[in-house]
């Protein structure tokens, strides 16, 4: 990704910022949702449940489309897995800081095994600035 969007998409977005999250379900019905998010070194990351319909969708088509501020592309979704699994201590550190403010108002169940780690790489979008476009 270009120095210029990642810096941009990291001025933006690298604290807990409410993003749309489209997927698409096996009958080719969109559904969209909003979810808080944070951008760190070309993906979002976001807590979410395993069970959630954005999980089903995403585990049998893992691109999706994201927007935000300005901001609208398509993304690599992937599960990270149970959010207190070690090889996420890094990543869940820098969630649970982000989303300080909510994180423990009985939303999130660090006990629950299926409460996980959602990881949208970004693909491609378009991103304004200062009234320049960035496509990429």
């Amino acid at each position: 990704m270009d120095k210029v969007i990642d810096y941009i998409l990291k001025e933006r977005f690298s604290e807990d910022s409410l993003i749309a999250i489209a997927t698409v379900d096996n009958c080719g019905t969109p559904w969209v949702r909003t979810v808080d998010a944070i951008y760190i070194d070309g993906a979002f990351y976001t807590i979410t449940h395993n069970s959630t319909n954005k999980m089903k969708h995403i585990s049998d088509n893992p691109l999706v489309g994201i927007c935000g501020e300005w901001f609208s592309g398509h993304g690599k979704a992937e599960s990270l897995g149970y959010i207190c699994n070690e090889e996420n201590n890094g990543i869940a550190y820098k969630l649970r800081k982000a989303f300080a403010s909510w994180y423990d108002n009985g939303h999130t169940n660090e006990n629950d095994i299926n409460t996980i780690i959602l990881k949208i790489t970004v693909v491609d979008g378009v991103i304004y600035k200062d009234g320049k476009r960035f496509e990429f």
